[in-house]
């Protein structure tokens, strides 16, 4: 059958230095493998810089899956299994969260590992396709609701001393039933006070201590992160799109105003080794923040407010996740708790709309003429379907009846 997992034999053990590698992964590493044509390739959801991803079906149950293929290069092959992948693999066994992604099995090739496969539960979306493509507008309890589950699996995550030094709209996914799932764990580490690699997280989500250079980040990175996607949701658009750590960091500069004296002083504590030179050569002082021009028309102060808690120049003073989901009794939980309560609050996920698959659109909805879809959708349903919150197919594809792409999101490089 074109597109499956054609049959495996597996050892009973494998990792990159030859020795026993424990993941808890009975039926796959340890066990039998997939039979051919257990799962059946349908279309490919997405690419990213470790692997591609692809939505499948069990042909024994129909069941849907995402299965993963991951990226292995020619000098890899020789050695086996990708440290990236056994890392990706192994961090995900390890967590049992609602808002992170489950690993269902893993198959690997029997010619020097030559094709490794995570088989992962399969959700409908991405936040990305959803604002891209399907130009959805989120209410503010609609974003309350998916903002709410992130910080929980970061929470989760952290709590575990795990970072995941990638989070941005294209990794976070949400099912048919409104679960927010945290996804692709490539870059994801398990933290300890070390030296990291700088070069992590996609740009336009990038925290200005990595934009430096620095190697002694912590958990933080992930709060600036989470901070961009919850001003994207708010505003229906990326906030900071720089191709380069200098232009993003002028974007930033724009936004938050120039970094305090206190600010700088906690950059050069972290060894940011690129701070003297941006602030000789590209740091303009004296920027007011603008913070308040860019959101508070569309949002309220106390939304303003919340936002400000994970973008901070110095990581030591954004929010920690638990922090701004209000748990226990600092005086950031006591301030979030403040935004959660406030009218309108997050919506029950259960309640969410529902939104078509455009990312299956050739097989899920049929495509016409020049890749158009085969429909006619009235502008304005969104606005009038979010007015009422509950279950319903949301479209707005505009006038051309046509998927419109911006411009391309960036990798994590």
């Amino acid at each position: 059958m074109e597109g499956s997992i054609p049959n495996r034999t597996l050892p009973q053990w494998m990792s990159v230095t030859g020795q026993p590698l424990e993941l808890g992964l009975d039926s796959s590493f340890r066990g039998q493998c997939l039979s051919r044509g257990s799962y059946e390739k349908l279309n490919q959801l997405g690419e990213g810089t470790y692997g591609v991803v692809f939505r499948a079906r069990d042909v024994a149950t129909s069941k849907v899956v995402a299965l993963k293929q991951v990226r292995i290069s020619a000098e890899e092959r020789q050695n086996g299994v990708p440290i990236t992948a056994l890392r990706e693999i192994s961090i995900l066994r390890s967590l049992k969260h609602n808002n992170i992604i489950n690993v269902i099995d893993v198959a690997v090739g029997e010619h020097a590992m030559d094709e490794v496969y995570m088989i992962m539960e399969y959700a409908e979306q991405d936040l990305a396709t959803m604002l891209d493509e399907l130009r959805v507008r989120f209410t503010m309890s609609q974003v309350k609701c998916l903002f709410r589950q992130l910080l929980e699996s970061l929470d989760y995550l952290h709590r575990n001393e795990i970072i995941h030094r990638d989070v941005k709209m294209q990794n976070i996914l949400l099912t048919a039933k409104g679960v927010l799932k945290l996804a692709d764990f490539g870059m994801a580490r398990a933290y300890k006070p070390r030296p990291l690699t700088p070069g992590v997280c996609t740009i336009w989500y990038r925290a200005p201590e990595l934009l430096l250079g620095t190697k002694y980040y912590t958990p933080s990175v992930d709060l600036w992160s989470a901070g961009l996607v919850l001003a994207e949701l708010l505003q229906s658009s990326p906030c900071l799109t720089g191709d380069t750590p200098i232009e993003q960091l002028s974007l930033i500069v724009k936004l938050l105003g120039s970094p305090t004296s206190g600010d700088l002083a906690a950059l050069s504590a972290m060894g940011c080794p690129e701070l003297i030179k941006w602030r000789r050569e590209s740091l303009s002082s004296g920027r007011a923040d603008n913070m308040e021009r860019k959101f508070l028309a569309e949002t309220s102060a106390e939304t303003v407010n919340f936002l400000q808690g994970f973008l901070k120049w110095d990581p030591n003073a954004r929010w920690t996740a638990g922090e701004a989901l209000g748990i226990g009794k600092t005086r950031y939980a006591a301030m979030s708790e403040t935004w959660w309560k406030e009218s309108p609050r997050a919506v029950d996920k259960e309640l969410l709309p529902t939104y078509p698959e455009v990312r299956n659109a050739d097989t899920v909805l049929g495509m016409g003429d020049g890749g158009k879809l085969e429909m006619e959708i009235e502008r304005g349903i969104t606005r009038k379907a979010q007015g009422n919150e509950g279950r319903g197919y949301i479209f707005d594809f505009g006038d051309q009846s046509a998927l419109q792409r911006p411009a391309k999101r960036p990798r994590a490089r």
